[in-house]
């Protein structure tokens, strides 16, 4: 064993697992990629300013778990918490809203790193695949995004998740909502923390996942009251677009997402197998995220799905993935002609399209059956010196053991004939 192993809240994804983890990544960027998202990859750290401005300086993730570092240049700069801030800044940067086509649809997949208290669900190092629309304020983007993260999920064959869903008002109404919910909280008993985020963003006090907390919030003014009739109209054609697509949600008054950005729709994916840590992606609307950090005003909407938790979610609800072998054909040569000539016809079916794999390092004959039948291959090519006399390889499947000598210049042929 080597004398390192892996940072502490962190994992390495190594075969055979990383096949499912590519395959939900897979699986939740196909709807994006067939809806007009185009994909995007952002730096892995960014100065720390674009997180403490956009995410908000009030919220766990920059006051307590946001990996911030100078560099040997005084620069301070972060591991990305997220991903929208990266997003929103690169396509400003890059000027995509200008390109006259609005909104600026986007896709990315990525690791996200958080200091936090390491277990099951909740990693110091995760994965995400994320989607964003810039540009446009627009109820039909909303419940487009939503759907498409449905239809990821329900692809997945995963059906015990459930979607939340709430509006957290705009400008004009949340100021109002924000004054009556301060004066509510201020009358409470309420340790210092939590005090002092009642200055700063009160919403975040009702996503205090503490009972105690909770049990004192009963009684808390809700923002659905306060929604002025713009957020209302908007809130309800969200709500009736998701009906008509056929996608059941969840009304829930008290979701406001852990992050200073978002505003108007709000939602989470939950999935009732993974116990305390029951989120498995989210996202909303952040109008203002743009202005935050320095740009034109761009009203925007997206959302980010966990990998781990979903794969969590997948091993909860007892579904394994049909994931094809990573390899079709093994080839295993008796003798160095013989390895020079398979070798050939192994190159020969990769570049065709069928994956292909070959008996290294000199293996006998029963060594190098037991790797073909370990690498999931249906088929193995085995040649000896009297086969290439003869001008052929046997053709073995290794299901049935039926071997069928073949062609040696019909090897491509004959072996996708077999593989149908």
């Amino acid at each position: 064993m080597s004398t390192f192993q892996a940072p502490k809240g962190t994992y390495d994804l190594i075969p055979p697992n990383s096949a499912t983890y590519l395959a939900v990544r897979e699986a939740i960027a196909a709807p994006l990629k067939n809806s007009g998202y185009g994909y995007i990859e952002t730096p892995g750290f960014e100065n720390v300013e674009l997180f403490a401005r956009g995410v908000g300086e009030s919220t766990d993730i920059v006051t307590k778990e946001m990996y911030a570092f100078e560099t040997k240049g005084g620069d301070r700069l972060a591991l990305r918490p997220e991903g929208t801030a990266s997003v929103l800044r690169a396509a400003l940067e890059a000027n995509l809203h200008k390109a006259g086509n609005l909104p600026v649809k986007l896709w990315y997949s990525g690791s996200y790193y958080r200091y936090e208290r390491p277990q099951k669900g909740r990693y110091r190092h995760f994965s995400q695949v994320g989607a964003e629309a810039i540009g446009a304020e627009d109820p039909a983007l909303d419940a487009e995004l939503i759907i498409l993260a449905h239809q990821a999920y329900r692809s997945l064959g995963l059906s015990d998740f459930r979607i939340l869903l709430n509006s957290l008002g705009d400008k004009e109404c949340r100021p109002v909502y924000r004054a009556a919910l301060q004066d509510f909280l201020r009358g409470l008993e309420l340790d210092e923390d939590t005090r002092r985020r009642i200055d700063i963003n009160p919403l975040r006090v009702l996503d205090d996942k503490r009972e105690a907390v909770q049990e004192r919030l009963i009684g808390a003014p809700m923002l659905r009251d306060y929604l002025c009739e713009a957020c209302k109209a908007y809130h309800e054609q969200v709500r009736e677009l998701l009906t008509a697509a056929g996608v059941a949600f969840e009304d829930d008054a008290k979701l406001v997402r852990g992050l200073d950005y978002y505003t108007r729709t709000t939602f989470e994916f939950v999935h009732d197998g993974l116990g305390s840590q029951s989120a498995v992606g989210g996202g909303g609307r952040y109008d203002g995220l743009s202005e935050m950090i320095g740009g034109p005003a761009l009203p925007s909407v997206g959302w980010a799905l966990g990998v781990d938790r979903t794969v969590l979610a997948l091993e909860a609800e007892g579904i394994t993935l049909d994931i094809p072998s990573a390899t079709a054909v093994y080839a295993v040569p008796l003798g160095e002609e013989a390895r020079r000539v398979l070798f050939r016809s192994v190159t020969e079916l990769r570049r065709a399209g069928v994956a292909t794999d070959f008996a290294y390092g000199g293996k006998g004959l029963k060594n190098a059956m037991k790797s073909a039948n370990r690498s999931g291959a249906r088929l193995a090519l085995v040649a000896g010196e009297r086969d290439l006399a003869e001008g052929v390889v046997q053709l073995k499947d290794l299901a049935s053991g039926e071997q069928t000598p073949i062609a040696l210049d019909a090897v491509v042929d004959e072996v996708r004939r077999a593989l149908g």
